[in-house]
C-alpha cells in the first residue's frame, strides 16, 4: 500500500488538507481557552489589545488567503512547464519521479494546507468590539498562518531546487540508479541455475487473470504465501513483473493440491498502466537503455548523457553480477517454500542494459570507448561463469567499429577503453 500510495499524487494533499482542518480546530480550541481564562480573571483590558492586535493581523491573513491560491497555480504552472521539457529531453517515464518526489508532494501539501487554514482562520474573526463580549479572539490560530506562511516559503526555495535538479541529467540517472538498488534489496534474490523455478510436483491448476489488461505492477507476496499455506499448495507467478497481461491468460499456477479460491486471491496481483520499481529488477536499466538511446538518436547527438547512462548501467550490473537470480522463493515462517517467482537472469539484464547503446554506440567514439571501459570493469568483477555475455558483447561491439570505422586510426581509437569516453 505504501509503494502504491507513493505513485499517486492525490494522498498527500489531501491528508495535507484534513490536517489542516485539525489544526485550525486545535489552535482555535487553544484560543477559546485563553479568552475564557481572561474572561475569568476580568481582564478585559487585555482582551481589548488582544482584539486590536488580530484586528490588525486580518488584513494579513485576508492577503494571504487570496494570494496563495495564486501562487499556487503559478508555481505548479512554471513546474509543469519545467517537468515536460525534461520529459522530452530525456524520456517520458521521468515524470514518474516527479510525482514519487516526497519535496514535491510536500510542497503541495503544505501549499494547499496554508490556503485553506487562512480561510478558515478568516471565520474565526468577529466584528463585536466589546471586550465583555468578545467569544473569538484568533491569536495562536493567526500565529500558525504566519508558520505556515514561513514554511511554505522555504519549501518553495527547496522546491525550486529539486525541480532545477530534475532538469539536469546527472541528478535524474542517479535517481532511476538508487531506485533500482533499493528494490534489489527489496526483491532478494533466488537461484539461477538451480532448476527452471518450477516447483517440485505437477502443476494441479491454474488462475487466469480477471480484470481490465495492463501491465503487472507487482503482487502481495505475503497475502499469498499466507493463502498457499492455509491451502496446502505451491502458487507460481507465470508472467513476470513487467510483463503485460490480457484477462483470461493464467497468472498463478498452482502445484500440490487445488486451486485456492478466487475470493481468497482478491487484490493479490496488482495491474495497472505502467511499470513501477516496486518489484520490477529490469526497469531500471531499461529507463536508463531509453535516455541513453534518445541521447544518441540524430536529433539530439548528446554522446555525454549516454556516457553517464552507461556509468550507472554498469553500476546496477556490478551490484547484480555476485547474487543469484532466475527465480525468488517466498517460504512460510515454517520455512517452506510458498510462492516462487521469476526474475531477470543474469544475461538478460547485461542484454537488457546493454544491447541497444551497443548498436548506436558505434555511431561515436566516446560512447564505444565507455561502452568497452564499463565491460572490462564488469569482467574483473563477476564470477566465471558470467563472463559469457560480456565478452559477446565486446566482441560484437568490436566488430561493429571495424565495420563502420573509415580508417585503422580511427579503429584503434574508438576501440580503446576510456572510463570518461573522450575526456
Amino acid at each position: 500500500m505504501r509503494e502504491h500510495l507513493r505513485d499517486t499524487f492525490w494522498f498527500a494533499p489531501m491528508a495535507g488538507l484534513v490536517c489542516a482542518v485539525l489544526l485550525w480546530w486545535a489552535a482555535g480550541a487553544l484560543d477559546e481557552e485563553i479568552l475564557a481564562h481572561l474572561h475569568r480573571v476580568n481582564a478585559y483590558a487585555e482582551i481589548r489589545e488582544l482584539v486590536a492586535l488580530t484586528e490588525d493581523t486580518k488584513v494579513i491573513v485576508t492577503t494571504i488567503s487570496s494570494a496563495m491560491l495564486t501562487f499556487i497555480g503559478v508555481v505548479f504552472s512554471i513546474s509543469l512547464v519545467a517537468l515536460q521539457m525534461a520529459s522530452g529531453q530525456r524520456t517520458p517515464r521521468v515524470v514518474r519521479i516527479f510525482i514519487r518526489s516526497r519535496i514535491s508532494k510536500l510542497t503541495f501539501t503544505v501549499f494547499l494546507a496554508t490556503f485553506l487554514f487562512s480561510l478558515l482562520v478568516l471565520t474565526s474573526f468577529e466584528s463585536e468590539r466589546s471586550a465583555r463580549q468578545v467569544t473569538s479572539v484568533p491569536l495562536v490560530q493567526t500565529l500558525m498562518t504566519l508558520l505556515l506562511v514561513g514554511l511554505s516559503l522555504v519549501l518553495f526555495v527547496v522546491y525550486v531546487s529539486a525541480t532545477l535538479r530534475l532538469m539536469q541529467v546527472g541528478p535524474v540517472v542517479d535517481r532511476i540508479a538508487r531506485e533500482a538498488l533499493r528494490m534489489l534489496e527489496r526483491q532478494g534474490t533466488g537461484a539461477e541455475g538451480a532448476g527452471s523455478g518450477v516447483p517440485e510436483g505437477p502443476e494441479t491448476g491454474r488462475v487466469a487473470h480477471e480484470g481490465r489488461a495492463g501491465v503487472l505492477k507487482d503482487v502481495h507476496v505475503a497475502r499469498l504465501v499466507r493463502v498457499a499455506r492455509r491451502h496446502g499448495v505451491v502458487l507460481r507467478l507465470i508472467p513476470r513483473t513487467g510483463d503485460f497481461v490480457l484477462p483470461g491468460t493464467p497468472v498463478l499456477a498452482v502445484h500440490g493440491g487445488a486451486a485456492p479460491p478466487r475470493r481468497a486471491l482478491r487484490y493479490t496481483v496488482s495491474v495497472g498502466m505502467e511499470r513501477t520499481f516496486h518489484q520490477d529488477l529490469g526497469l531500471g536499466l531499461r529507463q536508463l537503455s531509453d535516455i541513453a538511446l534518445r541521447a544518441l538518436s540524430p536529433a539530439v547527438n548528446d554522446p555525454t548523457t549516454a556516457v553517464q547512462c552507461l556509468d550507472r548501467i554498469v553500476q546496477i550490473l556490478a551490484a547484480v553480477a555476485p547474487l543469484p537470480l532466475g527465480t525468488v522463493q517466498h517460504r512460510d515462517r515454517r520455512g517452506a517454500v510458498r510462492l516462487t517467482q521469476s526474475i531477470p537472469g543474469w544475461t538478460d539484464l547485461v542484454d537488457l542494459g546493454l544491447t541497444e547503446i551497443r548498436v548506436a554506440a558505434v555511431s561515436g567514439p566516446q560512447v564505444s570507448r565507455r561502452l568497452l571501459a564499463g565491460i572490462d570493469d564488469l569482467l574483473l568483477l563477476v564470477p566465471r561463469d558470467r563472463q559469457q555475455p560480456l565478452v559477446r558483447h565486446r566482441t560484437l561491439l568490436l566488430q561493429a567499429i571495424e565495420r563502420a570505422a573509415p580508417s585503422p586510426s580511427d579503429r584503434r581509437f574508438a576501440s580503446h577503453p576510456d572510463r570518461q569516453g573522450i575526456g
